[in-house]
């Protein structure tokens, strides 16, 4: 009997034996290896509301433009959602010749058939067959003996081989997974994927995939890379295999398991972006690919926007990024220690463009993800910006989003240093008044109208006629696009790109106004925000944009960069 709680739980052993033959700890990675997203199956199974059909295509988009060669698309057989976004990639010709699709089943003949037939047609695509094979699974929930959980694994493998040979317009690559091979005998483990391959009969030329996942990450990543390297070397016809890994986040140290195993052996890797999925998630592989960039490999994949990338899957999940997330949260380039600005503000000053990285405190130039140091308030650092957005908030009822805040927050700091003193609620209306309400020269709006549907066939919904004040003269504009804020930005010919849109309501009734924050890029330089207030929403935008151009046109805003160096 279990007296005390902790008595429940034992170290998880994969080996009756030392494993001596490991070599992975004198490894070093030296190339990426292959990535493979499962953001659009595996992540959005873990959503609370999983993806429509338009998010999950315009995330399928940007993991297309960061340059993912392999992304698992869906578990067609599991929701008509998902067979039917497979089918719009396939039959709307969405997927590129170098991108191959893969869709996850179970060993199931009527799932399966679906499956294959949700891809048929396209020109490179996987299917990704998996069953459980760990002893709580076969013992409590299929109550199955591992000859019985190994014929499962081999009937699907031959139904699938069967069934693809049908379609031979379609290239069609194997993955199997051991599913919880992190818990599963790794002799048992090998016999299933040896029974599975000699029913595929893999090539060098036509590989097999054999992923390796932590269903549930339930050891060190020592001895995940012991099992991983395990199969490595008694893998039969190691050159027409890829092994794969697949790392869950439960005991928090997926990153880690994810690199030892790449040591041991493994050829790839599957994952999320920002580490989305069920329980605590799937390995991040924006922190995997950073983390080898840092390093002086190049993961082959783009993450030069890191801003955008990560505004597309909070939009698309749902979810938030952590402001502390490895490279892409809002405050991993903020200092609000005191010594920390100044050894950052040092290496600035002393860092050279054409020399190795060397600033302290930031392990990566925060340019090369497309953001810059954000400065903080030095005095009473932490409150000071939350101090600030909570006075604009309770005394004029403006609610900054969290970038805004933390560029505001230069504005006031300049004061204070200035002054010396601390600034009163009406202090800081007031400099927030001139540093985004006010701005109204160079560009100033007069009037303007949107007159309706733009050209029939293309592909925009609004035309639209300004009227705008430059310097004293007036010009006449018009402009087009898929919506007012779009079709104003057309109007103005200029390089805006609107990065992030934010509204709300001040006041009720008939004196309700309405606030906007629109975060733009210029050209190439840093992002900055503009505000409107208005009493009509889409007048509260166009003057936001025009509040960010004025700031950006007189040069309201300095670069965060070389504020930091000058501060």
């Amino acid at each position: 009997m279990i007296s005390n709680p902790i008595e429940k739980y034992r170290p998880f052993v994969a080996f009756d034996r030392d494993f001596s033959e490991r070599t992975w700890p004198s490894k070093r990675i030296t190339q990426a290896p292959i990535w493979m997203s499962t953001d659009l199956r595996d992540g959005n199974q873990s959503l609370i509301e999983p993806m429509s059909v338009e998010r999950k295509l315009r995330l399928f988009e940007q993991l297309i433009k960061i340059g993912f060669k392999e992304i698992e698309v869906g578990f067609p057989s599991a929701s008509q959602t998902d067979f039917d976004f497979v089918r719009k990639l396939v039959d709307e010709n969405r997927i590129p010749d170098d991108v191959t699709i893969i869709a996850l089943t179970q060993s199931r003949e009527d799932l399966i058939r679906q499956t294959v037939e949700s891809c048929a047609g396209a020109k490179r695509a996987m299917i990704h067959l998996y069953n459980a094979c760990a002893p709580a699974f076969r013992k409590i929930v299929f109550n199955m003996s591992k000859e019985e959980v190994k014929q499962i694994a081999i009937e699907g493998t031959r139904l699938i081989k069967q069934l693809t040979a049908e379609h031979p317009e379609t290239h069609w690559l194997y993955e199997y997974s051991p599913e919880v091979f992190s818990t599963t005998e790794p002799e048992f483990a090998l016999e299933v994927c040896h029974a599975v391959m000699d029913v595929w009969q893999p090539t060098p030329e036509n590989k097999i995939v054999f992923n390796l996942p932590a269903t549930i990450e339930a050891t060190t990543p020592n001895m995940y890379a012991d099992q991983v390297e395990w199969m490595h070397i008694n893998m039969r016809n190691r050159d027409s295999v890829i092994i794969s890994v697949h790392p869950h986040n439960d005991r928090g140290t997926a990153v880690a398991a994810a690199e030892l195993a790449v040591m041991a052996g493994a050829d790839r890797i599957e994952g999320c972006l920002f580490g989305n999925g069920e329980r605590t998630g799937n390995v991040c592989l924006v922190t995997l690919a950073m983390n080898l960039y840092t390093q002086g490999i190049h993961p082959g994949l783009d993450f030069s926007d890191i801003d955008e990338v990560r505004r597309c899957a909070e939009y698309c999940t749902q979810l938030p990024v952590h402001p502390r997330h490895p490279y892409a949260g809002d405050l991993v380039f903020t200092a609000f220690s005191g010594s920390h600005q100044d050894a950052i503000k040092k290496g600035f000053a002393q860092q050279k463009p054409d020399a190795l990285w060397e600033v302290p405190y930031l392990p990566i130039d925060p340019a090369d993800v497309g953001r810059s140091y954000d400065a903080v308030i030095r005095v009473n650092s932490q409150s000071g910006k939350g101090g600030v957005s909570y006075l604009l908030e309770q005394e004029h009822g403006l609610v900054l989003p969290r970038r805004l805040q933390i560029e505001f927050s230069r504005a006031i700091q300049r004061v204070t240093d200035e002054t010396g003193r601390e600034v009163t609620a009406a202090d800081v209306y007031n400099i927030f008044s001139r540093e985004y309400l006010e701005q109204r020269k160079p560009w100033t709006l007069v009037r303007h109208r949107i007159t309706g549907e733009a050209e029939s066939g293309s592909g925009r919904q609004f035309e639209i006629e300004v009227e705008l004040e430059h310097n004293g003269e007036t010009r006449k504009l018009i402009g087009q696009g898929d919506g007012a804020i779009a079709a104003f930005v057309d109007a103005l010919q200029s390089k805006v790109k609107v990065m992030d849109y934010h509204e709300h309501a001040i006041g009720t009734g008939t004196d309700t106004r309405a606030a906007c924050y629109i975060e733009v890029r210029i050209d190439d330089a840093p992002t900055g925000f503009g505000v409107g207030v208005h009493g009509d929403i889409v007048t509260a935008s166009f003057l936001a944009i025009l509040s960010a151009l004025n700031r950006h046109e007189t040069h309201a805003v300095a670069p965060a960069t070389q504020e930091a160096v000058t501060a």
